[in-house]
């Protein structure tokens, strides 16, 4: 019977949130052969240093030999990767492979990625779900197959979704149940002698056209406020791109010029007896803006939006209080 050292594993990988379930390997003995990450990038100033991946950083660390493809058909690389005899391969938060490396090990590959499959596939599934206001996700562990995020499920293990979380809060207790939900993936690999029992995901849960949700990747263009959103979406939309990348909307001064600004914290207001502006706004155009001594509202398609934390193009986040005292004719501006 096969127990966890016949597995040869190689991890792929890239980010921060990979990281963490390549730590669970190690410290729990398992015979990590190889890395694959992303190249080295520019950065620090005008790009002159290169900036090695979370996941090199980590692996190297470890003395685990490491590879880094820029396509992932080169034949040099797939003959590397031949060479480290993998039975397995393990990937988290890394890219689309191609059939020829999904399929090289004898037992395949599996992806631990962060929702609740078949909901959100694609790349950015902790930021959509947050943006959509759930209140429920979770990690799956599937093995890959020819289009993304579509292949037999493993297991899913669940995690609550609170109202006042970021994509910082979410993003980190995934990155741990990942780990988690790895190394049990692991366990039952091992237990079906490197075949464990599958569920297909039209199997899972009915998959309805109309309800089942993708996660594309974030831009520049779908991280932008739309301001004729109801208050709760917006809330939803800023903190669902907490901290990176940052909802953005252009503050518009009197005169018509235009500036980048950053939300990254708001907050849902009610009516009190010592700041009644929230009850005073069910007319008011969306994207107009309301101050007060110490807040700062901005008007969505039902009501006003306290927004909290902000940062205009090429200055540090701040406080509305500070926003305010900086820009004395905000009341007079707008975001589109």
């Amino acid at each position: 019977m096969m127990n966890h050292k016949d597995l040869r594993i190689v991890f792929m990988g890239t980010p921060e949130f990979a990281v963490e379930t390549l730590r669970a390997l190690i410290d729990n003995h398992y015979n990590v052969v190889g890395v694959v990450t992303k190249p080295d990038r520019p950065a620090g100033r005008h790009g002159s240093q290169l900036q090695p991946t979370p996941v090199k950083q980590f692996a190297l660390q470890h003395g685990l030999p490491v590879l880094q493809p820029e396509k992932m058909k080169d034949d040099e690389f797939l003959h590397q990767l031949r060479q480290w005899q993998a039975n397995l391969q393990v990937v988290v938060a890394f890219r689309m492979l191609p059939e020829v490396v999904w399929a090289m090990p004898e037992y395949g590959t599996f992806n631990v990625h962060a929702s609740l499959l078949p909901q959100y596939r694609g790349a950015a599934p902790i930021n959509w779900a947050i943006i959509h206001g759930d209140t429920l996700t979770g990690v799956t562990t599937f093995m890959l197959d020819h289009q993304i995020d579509t292949g037999r499920i493993i297991m899913q293990k669940q995690c609550a979704i609170a109202d006042d979380d970021t994509l910082e809060t979410v993003y980190d207790r995934l990155m741990h149940l990942g780990a988690q939900c790895c190394l049990e993936t692991l366990d039952r690999i091992v237990e079906a002698d490197g075949h464990p029992e599958t569920i297909g995901q039209d199997q899972l849960v009915p998959i309805d056209a109309a309800t089942l949700r993708e996660a594309p990747k974030l831009s520049r263009d779908n991280t932008r406020i739309d301001w004729t959103m109801t208050q709760k979406q917006v809330y939803d939309f800023i903190r669902g791109l907490t901290p990176v990348p940052g909802a953005w909307t252009m503050l518009r001064d009197p005169q018509g010029h235009e500036t980048q600004l950053k939300i990254y914290r708001a907050s849902m207001p009610s009516a009190s007896p010592d700041d009644p502006a929230p009850a005073m706004a069910p007319n008011i155009k969306p994207g107009s803006i309301m101050t007060t001594r110490h807040r700062l509202y901005v008007a969505c398609a039902d009501g006003l939006l306290q927004t909290d934390e902000l940062q205009l193009a090429g200055k540090k986040r701040m406080d509305a209080a500070s926003l305010m005292n900086g820009l004395r004719d905000l009341p007079l501006c707008e975001l589109t």
